[in-house]
C-alpha cells in the first residue's frame, strides 16, 4: 500500500509549553472575578495577576525561587487564612482570599499533573461564587471561556502524560528544558502547522452544540427554586454603597449622587401606569437631632410587622377589575435593605423566600439584611400616587391632641432645636403665612416659594454661628441640596402644627428604549417630604427641591411621559444586556419559562406566515410581469437579461474570479483529477528520499502531468502505472536495507 505522508506533531518541551501557557490563563480567568465579586481582595488579584503574567512572559523564573520557600508556602497559606478570618470574620470573603493564594503559588510554580488538575477546581470554585453571588452577566461569558480554555488544558495535560512515557525528564540546574527555551511567537507557528483545522472545526461545533443543548435544557426542564443562594450570601457581610441607611447626615444623598452605577431596573406590564414623575420611596424618617435625620426606634416598633419568612406579601390595597399590573423590581446587591416602591400595593412576591418586616402604613418593606446579590421581587396592582393614607396617625394625631393639644411629643411634630431656633423658626411661618389658617396644600405650596429664593447646589455652604445648622441655612440664601432642602421644609412644617417626615429613596430614572424598562441610577437619589393632611388623613408628597416638582401633575401618566426620559445611548444598550439576563437567565421561573416558550412559538407562526405572504406577493407580480403587454423594448430587456446570466455562468465554469477581479484558471492542480493524482504518487516517491534511473524518469512524467499544459502530457494511465511499479521498487530496497 502507498506510503500516507504523516502530520508533524508538538515535541514533550512544546507540550509541556502550552500546558503552561493555558494552566497561566486559566489562573488568570478565575482571579479577575473579583473585579465583580466585590471582595476585599484587590491587592491579592493584583498581585497574581502580576505574578502570574511575569512567569508567562519568562517561564524559567520560578527555578530561580530557592527550594526552602516551598517548604514554608503551606503554614504561611494556613496562618493566612486563621489570620483572616480571625480579624474580619467572614468565612466566605476569607475562603475566597485563600483559593487566590493558592492560585497565586500554583500558577508561579512548576506543576505535575495533580498540580494542574488543582488549578482547574481552584479555579471553578472562584467561577460558581461569582456566579451565584453577584448573578452577573460577565459570568456567562466567563464561564464559557473558562470552560472551553478547561477543556483544551485537559486535553494538553493528557497528550503530555502519554508524551513522557518513556522519555527521562530533562532539568538543567533546577530549570525544565522547555522552560530555558521559551519563544511564545515560535510556539505559536508551530500550533499553527500541527493543527488540523477540521479537528478544530469539529471540537467548536460539539462545544456550541453543548452550549445549545444545554440553553434548550434550561428552556424545558421545570423549574425548582434553590434558596438563599445556595446558602453562600449568609457567608457575606456587604456594606451598602448607596448608603440609605436608618441615619442620614446633611450631603449623604448628595455622596450617592455622584455615583452613576444602575441601582435596580424596573419592569412594568401596562405602560399607562407609569407616572410622570415617579418617586421611589425607600425609607421614612421622622425624628431630627443634632443635624441628622433618623428612623426613630418608636417609629419602627409601631410602623413594622414582627419578622416574616415568605416568598409573598399581602399589601393594603384590594385587587380592582381588569388585568393586573405587574412591576418587577430587580435590585442590584450594595443598595439597601429596604425596598424601593412607589406607594402601597396589593401583593408582592419574592423570586425566593426572604425575611421581612413589613410597614404597611409606611409603605416600606425591609429586609433582615441587606442582600448579598441581586434580589428580584413582583410587585402587583402599585400605587402610584402622591398620597398614603395612614389611619393609623390619623387616630393617634387625634388623641394626642386631646391630652397635650401644646407640646411636641408626637415625633412627627417635634422641632429637635433650642429655643432660640424654635422661635425663629416660628417667626419664618408668620412670614410665610401672613398669620393666616392654610390647607396643607397651601401651606406645602407656600414653603415651595419660600425656599425657592435657595439656588440648588451640590457643595452648598453653611453659614456659621450658633444654633441648629438647618436653622442657619434655611435663613441664609446659600444653595443647597435636596437634603437641605426637604429637612427645612419638615422644620418649618413642624413648626406650624403640621406633621412632616423626611423620605429618602430615588427619583424619575431613565427609560431604557432597547429593553423597555425604568432604570435607576445612584445618582437618581433623592430626598423629599410628606406632609400629614389632617382632612383626608392620609401623607400628601412634597417635593420643595428647586425644580423637583417638573411641570407635570403627580397624576400624569401613559407613554407620552415616557418621551422625556427614553435612553437611547449606549450604556443604555449594554444596560439591556443586564435586564435580558435577569429577565430570561436569572429570573427565569416558570412563568418565566412558559411565557418564553409562547414567544417562540408567536415568532415561529409569524415567520412562517411572513414567508408565505412573500412567496404570495412574488408569485403575482410574476404573473402579473407575464401578463403585462409584450413589445420590442420588453424582448430586447429580457435577451439581455439571458446573455448576461450565460456570460456569468461561462465565467464562473471557466475562471475563479478573486476579490479584486484578478481571474485564475478553473482546472487548477487541485480540481484537475489528473494533476490531483499526479501529485499524489509524487509525493509518495519523495517520502523515500533517494532515487533511481527508472525513478527519475517517472518523476519526469508525473511533473509533466503535475504541472504542464495538458497538450503536452504523456499518456496519463501508463504514467501512473509505472509510478505504481517504481513505489514498489523502492519499497522492496527500503525493505532490503533494514
Amino acid at each position: 500500500m502507498p506510503m500516507e505522508r504523516k502530520r508533524p506533531q508538538l515535541n514533550l518541551d512544546e507540550l509541556h509549553q502550552l500546558k503552561w501557557l493555558l494552566g497561566g490563563v486559566l489562573v488568570l480567568l478565575s482571579v479577575w472575578t473579583v473585579f465583580y465579586l466585590e471582595f476585599d481582595a484587590w491587592t491579592l488579584m493584583g498581585l497574581t495577576t502580576v505574578a502570574v503574567s511575569a512567569t508567562l512572559v519568562r517561564p524559567d523564573w520560578p527555578a530561580r525561587v530557592p527550594a526552602w520557600t516551598h517548604r514554608l508556602v503551606f503554614p504561611a497559606v494556613v496562618a493566612f487564612f486563621i489570620g483572616d478570618l480571625w480579624v474580619t470574620g467572614e468565612v466566605l470573603p476569607a475562603v475566597v482570599r485563600l483559593d487566590i493564594l493558592l492560585l497565586l503559588y500554583r500558577g508561579v510554580s512548576y506543576r505535575q499533573k495533580r498540580d494542574d488538575l488543582q488549578v482547574i477546581v481552584l479555579g471553578l470554585f472562584l467561577i460558581v461564587v461569582a456566579g451565584v453571588l453577584t448573578v452577573s452577566l460577565v459570568f456567562a461569558a466567563q464561564i464559557l471561556v473558562f470552560t472551553a480554555c478547561a477543556l483544551g488544558f485537559l486535553l494538553v495535560i493528557t497528550l503530555v502524560e502519554s508524551a513522557e512515557k518513556g522519555a527521562g525528564k530533562k532539568v538543567a540546574n533546577g530549570t525544565p528544558s522547555w522552560a530555558m527555551h521559551t519563544r511564545w511567537r515560535r510556539l505559536w507557528v508551530r500550533v499553527r502547522e500541527v493543527t488540523d483545522w477540521r479537528v478544530v472545526a469539529l471540537g467548536a461545533a460539539l462545544f456550541a452544540g453543548v452550549v445549545v443543548v444545554s440553553a434548550l435544557l434550561f428552556l424545558a426542564i421545570p423549574r425548582f427554586q434553590l434558596e438563599n443562594s445556595l446558602f453562600l450570601e449568609r457567608f457575606v457581610s456587604k456594606k451598602a454603597r448607596s448608603g440609605f441607611n436608618e441615619t442620614i447626615k446633611f450631603g449623604d444623598v448628595t455622596d450617592i449622587q455622584q455615583d452613576t452605577s444602575v441601582a435596580a431596573s424596573v419592569d412594568v406590564t401596562d405602560r399607562t401606569q407609569i407616572p410622570a414623575n415617579p418617586y421611589w420611596r425607600m425609607l421614612v424618617l421622622d425624628e431630627y437631632r443634632d443635624g441628622t435625620f433618623r428612623l426613630s426606634p418608636t417609629l419602627r416598633r409601631a410602623a413594622f410587622t414582627p419578622e416574616r419568612t415568605e416568598t409573598a406579601l399581602r399589601g393594603a390595597l384590594r385587587p380592582v377589575l381588569g388585568e393586573p399590573v405587574y412591576w418587577t423590581f430587580y435590585l442590584e446587591s450594595g443598595i439597601s435593605r429596604y425596598l424601593p416602591l412607589l406607594g402601597s400595593f396589593e401583593q408582592l412576591r419574592f423570586r425566593e423566600t426572604q425575611n421581612f418586616r413589613f410597614g404597611e402604613e409606611l409603605g416600606l418593606v425591609a429586609l433582615r439584611e441587606e442582600p448579598a446579590t441581586m434580589t428580584a421581587y413582583r410587585v402587583e396592582g402599585l400605587s402610584t400616587g402622591g398620597t398614603l393614607p395612614d389611619a393609623a396617625f390619623a387616630k393617634s394625631l387625634k388623641e394626642h391632641k386631646k391630652s397635650t393639644p401644646k407640646s411636641d411629643t408626637l415625633l412627627m411634630l417635634r422641632l429637635g432645636v433650642g429655643a432660640a431656633d424654635r422661635a425663629l423658626l416660628e417667626q419664618r411661618v408668620k412670614e410665610i403665612t401672613g398669620g393666616a389658617e392654610l390647607t396643607t396644600g397651601e401651606f406645602a405650596r407656600r414653603v415651595d416659594v419660600w425656599l425657592g429664593r435657595h439656588p440648588y447646589s451640590l457643595s452648598p455652604r453653611i453659614p456659621d454661628g450658633p444654633g441648629d445648622p438647618l436653622v442657619r441655612w434655611m435663613s441664609s440664601e446659600e444653595g443647597g441640596h435636596c437634603e437641605l432642602f426637604a429637612g427645612s421644609f419638615v422644620l418649618l412644617a413642624r413648626a406650624a402644627g403640621f406633621p412632616a417626615r423626611v423620605v429618602t429613596g430615588f427619583k424619575g430614572g431613565t427609560w431604557n428604549a432597547y429593553s423597555g424598562n425604568f432604570t435607576l441610577r445612584n445618582s437618581d437619589a433623592h430626598a423629599w417630604c410628606e406632609i400629614f393632611d389632617r382632612a383626608t388623613g392620609a401623607w400628601l408628597r412634597a417635593d420643595p427641591t428647586l425644580g423637583a416638582g417638573g411641570t407635570q401633575p403627580h397624576g400624569a401618566k401613559g407613554e407620552a411621559t415616557l418621551a422625556r426620559r427614553t435612553d437611547r445611548s449606549w450604556s443604555a444598550r449594554f444596560d439591556s444586556l443586564r435586564v435580558f439576563w435577569y429577565r430570561r437567565i436569572v429570573n427565569f421561573d416558570q412563568r418565566s419559562q412558559v411565557e418564553t416558550l409562547k414567544a417562540m412559538k408567536e415568532a415561529t407562526e409569524n415567520s412562517g406566515r411572513q414567508l408565505r405572504a412573500l412567496l404570495t406577493a412574488a408569485v403575482e407580480r410574476i404573473k402579473a410581469w407575464l401578463a403585462g403587454p409584450w413589445d420590442v423594448r420588453r424582448v430586447a430587456k429580457l435577451l439581455a437579461l439571458a446573455a448576461g446570466l450565460a456570460g456569468a455562468g461561462w465565467a464562473w465554469r471557466n475562471f475563479r474570479l478573486g476579490i479584486f477581479g484578478a481571474g485564475t484558471r478553473r482546472r487548477g492542480a487541485k480540481d484537475d483529477p489528473v494533476r490531483r493524482e499526479a501529485g499524489v504518487w509524487l509525493r509518495r516517491i519523495a517520502d523515500f528520499g533517494y532515487r533511481t534511473p527508472d525513478t527519475l524518469a517517472v518523476m519526469e512524467e508525473l511533473q509533466r502531468l503535475r504541472f504542464g499544459a495538458p497538450a503536452t502530457w504523456p499518456e496519463p494511465e501508463a504514467v501512473f502505472r509505472r509510478a505504481r511499479q517504481a513505489v514498489r521498487e523502492l519499497r522492496r530496497r527500503a525493505g532490503a536495507r533494514k
